[in-house]
């Protein structure tokens, strides 16, 4: 049972994942080389700007590129969190009907993820602030 389901829905998903691609004219191509390298090297030069300016904010290039990279965790952190609670949400509500040691592995993994997403919202803050607060 559990095998035809898992068919029909890769049957479905191939059916609405599918789109047509027509051929275009050799006079109406463009060159997509030269504009994602042009769209690469902008996001490059934006985040250089941004490392340089946490660098410039913190007085120090050690501790402005453990700022930064700590805002990006911050901000990563979320919907990685998210998928995992939905996850561990999963074995603990619907599969731990049935198996109750899922149930608790369920339950685990859920307070482990939050904890984690929790120290990686609070990590940033209290970086700066031990930082800045207190070296000056």
């Amino acid at each position: 049972m559990k095998k035809r389901i898992i068919a029909i829905f890769m049957l479905i998903m191939c059916l609405f994942g599918s789109m047509a691609i027509y051929a275009t004219a050799p006079s109406n191509e463009v060159d997509l080389t030269t504009d994602s390298t042009i769209k690469l090297v902008k996001i490059k030069e934006k985040e250089l700007k941004t490392l340089q300016d946490y660098q410039a904010a913190y007085g120090n290039d050690t501790y402005g590129l453990a700022a930064y990279i700590l805002n990006g965790i911050r901000i990563y952190s979320i919907p990685f969190g998210l998928v995992g609670i939905a996850i561990s949400g999963i074995y603990r509500y619907i599969i731990g009907i049935r198996k109750l040691d899922v149930r608790d592995k369920g339950f685990g993994t859920m307070i482990g993820i939050i904890t984690v997403m929790v120290i990686c919202q609070v990590l940033p803050l209290v970086f700066a602030i031990v930082v800045k607060g207190w070296r000056g």
